[in-house]
């Protein structure tokens, strides 16, 4: 098998994959190499032979015999970056002497810091900033507690909150492994939303003392971004923080997974002349993210939708299922489909996987539906190998950032933040998920959108000042009565219907 392939196993069929280098795997390589014309050559092509990218060579230093390089490249994993080093230390005339990992190099000393936003250069300016003028302030705040939002930090400030449960897909790594994830997710909020976060890790998996814990924290804070907790707690935690708190929770897991998705395939049927009543969606992981993008798309009446996670596919008739399963059974699956994820895919128009890697073939995807949409978004190994889905569907999305049509969560909770931040929001809302969607989707612009190009950059600058702005007009609008009807329940509502889910095959 050759490097970087490996076997995954779905219902008896081996299916063979190539892992993809990634910048995550990023390695830079100190070399020393015999001073020849043909020198640099060798090393780029053993590197490009071993599976990895070449994306950088400096030379470093040179004699009239040696020259020393740092040579740069993408590796898929920790293995293949071995496997470079080894290959290269076997070149004749190659000596290497230093192997760096860049991303652990960028987490030197932590990716986020305090910085003050007033000079404290003369006794002036600290009487007015600490004692006796803040005084003055505290009693103002005493007086009237919403002038917080103005007079403080809480204005402009989310706590990043996880139990280190479910870090990244990893599983559980515990609070402190978290903290890497929190701070990135902190400098996120502040690249691209302008707002300030800072990471809360905190060292218990009790649902009952995480609330305590937000509860007695909150006031310093503006709103509550749950990340990387696993079910059930995520559901039964984020939905007893909203009875407490007068300021928005978010779990980002779920609602900002969802947002990113109805906007990617609303754009996505745009290219392919499809509507989403008209459509069946097969969803690949029942989890936090795929239970809150079905109910997603079911309030936006979707034509239908089947479930598939561990047990397999969800439909009446299955017993013992937890609350979340159970709602997702009776609402989903109109034709009571009972068979594999093959089965279910045949002649689907939509694959979402939010589960894990291989589970499907392009031979799979070759039996969709006429311009079938494929969104792959286990990271960093997708449901499908993208390159085989694209043989076969019309539009191909995954989480990658390597690959074209990135679905990324930072697309959606800068803007959806920094709107609710602005308009004092007490609680995020299922008008702001589809206010903030449709303000992803259209950034993009109609006349913009192809098979390529279905979401915006994660760095447009349009972005985030689009989804706030949504995200504030929604927030400003009254809601609609609830419906009467036992119908698809509110987005913010998953937490309360979800509550006994099992562990999401996402986290």
């Amino acid at each position: 098998m050759p490097d970087g392939d490996r076997p995954t196993n779905d219902g008896g069929n081996t299916v063979a994959t190539t892992r993809l280098p990634s910048a995550g795997f990023s390695i830079t390589i100190r070399i020393g190499i015999t001073a020849d014309a043909s020198a640099i050559g060798r090393l780029t092509t053993c590197v490009g032979e071993a599976g990895a990218i070449v994306t950088a060579l400096d030379v470093v230093d040179s004699d009239p015999t040696t020259v020393i390089v740092d040579l740069t490249c993408d590796t898929a994993d920790a293995g293949h970056a071995d496997q470079v080093v080894q290959a290269l230390s076997a070149l004749d005339g190659v000596d290497v002497r230093k192997v760096s990992d860049r991303t652990f190099l960028l987490h030197l000393g932590g990716k986020i810091e305090v910085a003050p936003k007033v000079a404290l250069r003369n006794r002036d300016e600290l009487s007015r900033a600490y004692t006796p003028g803040v005084a003055r302030v505290c009693l103002a705040i005493a007086e009237n507690p919403a002038d917080a939002r103005r007079l403080t930090i809480k204005r402009n400030t989310v706590a990043v909150v996880t139990d280190g449960s479910a870090v990244l897909g990893l599983g559980n790594l515990g609070p402190a492994a978290a903290l890497p994830v929190m701070e990135g997710k902190a400098a996120l909020f502040k690249r691209f939303g302008g707002v300030d976060a800072w990471p809360v890790v905190l060292d218990t998996q009790d649902p009952d003392e995480i609330v305590s814990i937000v509860r007695a924290i909150a006031p310093a804070y503006g709103g509550i971004n749950l990340e990387d907790i696993a079910a059930p707690r995520c559901f039964e935690i984020e939905a007893r923080l909203r009875e407490l708190l007068d300021i928005p929770v978010f779990h980002d897991d779920q609602h900002g997974t969802a947002i990113v998705v109805l906007a990617a395939l609303t754009n996505a049927l745009r290219v392919v002349g499809k509507n989403l009543a008209d459509v069946r969606v097969v969803v690949s992981g029942a989890g936090a993210a795929g239970t809150a993008i079905m109910k997603l798309l079911l309030r936006q009446g979707v034509g239908d939708i089947i479930a598939y996670d561990r047990q397999g596919v969800l439909h009446r008739g299955l017993t013992d299922l937890n609350p979340a399963w159970q709602w997702l059974a009776e609402n989903t699956n109109r034709d009571n489909y009972t068979g594999d994820l093959r089965g279910a895919v045949r002649d689907a128009d939509v694959f979402i996987g939010v589960s894990a890697p291989n589970l499907l073939t392009g031979e799979d995807i070759a039996t969709m539906a006429k311009d079938a949409i494929v969104f792959a978004l286990a990271n960093p190994d997708p449901e499908v190998d993208p390159r085989e889905a694209r043989r076969y569907a019309a539009v191909v999305a995954t989480g990658r950032s390597d690959q074209p049509n990135q679905i990324n969560n930072v697309l959606a909770f800068p803007g959806v933040f920094r709107g609710m931040l602005d308009a004092h929001a007490e609680e995020f809302t299922e008008e702001m998920a589809i206010a903030a969607a449709r303000a992803i989707a259209d950034v993009v612009g109609e006349d913009k959108i192809n098979p390529t190009v279905i979401v915006p950059s994660v760095f447009d600058a349009r972005v985030a000042p689009a989804v706030a702005a949504a995200v504030r007009a929604a927030a400003q609008t009254p809601a609609p009565p609830p419906a009467k009807d036992p119908g698809p329940a509110d987005l913010p509502e998953i937490a309360a219907t979800a509550a006994a889910a099992a562990n999401p095959l996402a986290n």
